[in-house]
């Protein structure tokens, strides 16, 4: 199969599909030839419902993707939709959490997941039952009076999510989110991302460099290029939607990481060749 039919993203019905990119690019800086073309053109359809990761080497637009879905970042040519709506701003119904602890030092964990339901003007006691329901929901109810420099890693990514959990997104963007962690918490926070996913049925977009981590999250994995990043392959792993970190132990497991590794491995080697 030629890498034209490999870029060509399945399209989705319209009453299926939650997020839509067309003909994206972001050019970053002049665009007369100097500035860095960072993205695209990039046609993305996001499935409802669906858990879909991103991988690609490094510099290739991974995060500008997910930054333009955000509404943090406006393409420089291209459309890009929420629930049929244009993005121009951090559409209501989007939640994002990155990779770095946005955890804030000088609250609580309990204050710390009810800071945007507050700034939103919800009332104290649905911010309650929010805030109560998520603490538990991410085994963080015995915490809920420490403050982030008491808390693990992971723990401190649990209260950031659980910050958005109480927003009630139906689009959950996470960039790396648990890139800072080791390799068995990564497992143990992918099996809570998953309960969480089948729990709000929230459509999940997931930036990450770990082609394991994608191959046992996702439905499916889109494989980027180098820079400028377009997408070279969508894969659809056909694992089912109750699966956990067990899924590791599949045969189908190892043959979805080699499989996005041989899509990857020229693509890497471009990058670090600076070609």
């Amino acid at each position: 199969m030629s890498a034209a039919a490999l870029a060509q993203v399945p399209v989705v019905a319209p009453d299926d599909h939650h997020a839509r990119l067309r003909g994206v690019t972001r050019i970053f800086g002049p665009r007369n030839g100097t500035g860095v073309h960072a993205l695209g053109p990039v046609d993305l359809d996001l499935r409802r419902g669906e858990f879909f990761s991103v991988v690609g080497p490094s510099g290739c637009g991974k995060s500008t993707l997910l930054d333009v879905l955000a509404g943090l970042s406006f393409p420089t040519a291209g459309t890009a939709e929420f629930e049929g709506k244009p993005i121009t701003g951090v559409p209501a119904g989007v939640g994002v959490v990155f990779q770095e602890d946005a955890s804030f030092p000088w609250l609580s964990v309990e204050d710390n997941v009810a800071f945007g339901l507050r700034r939103s003007g919800v009332d104290g006691a649905e911010i309650a039952r929010r805030v109560d329901y998520a603490l538990g929901f991410m085994g963080l109810k015995a915490f809920a009076k420490a403050y982030p420099a008491q808390l693990s890693g992971g723990m401190r990514q649990r209260v950031c999510i659980a910050r958005t959990l109480v927003m009630q997104p139906r689009l959950i963007l996470l960039d790396e989110p648990f890139g800072a962690l080791d390799q068995q918490t990564r497992l143990l926070m992918g099996d809570e991302l998953l309960r969480l996913w089948r729990e709000t049925s929230a459509t999940v977009l997931l930036i990450t460099h770990a082609l394991d981590e994608a191959a046992m999250l996702s439905d499916r994995v889109g494989v980027m290029s180098a820079r400028p990043g377009l997408f070279i392959d969508v894969l659809d792993t056909g694992w089912p939607r109750d699966r956990d970190s067990r899924i590791v132990s599949h045969p189908r497991f190892g043959e979805l990481t080699a499989h996005l590794w041989e899509k990857l491995r020229a693509e890497s080697l471009k990058h670090l060749r600076g070609s």
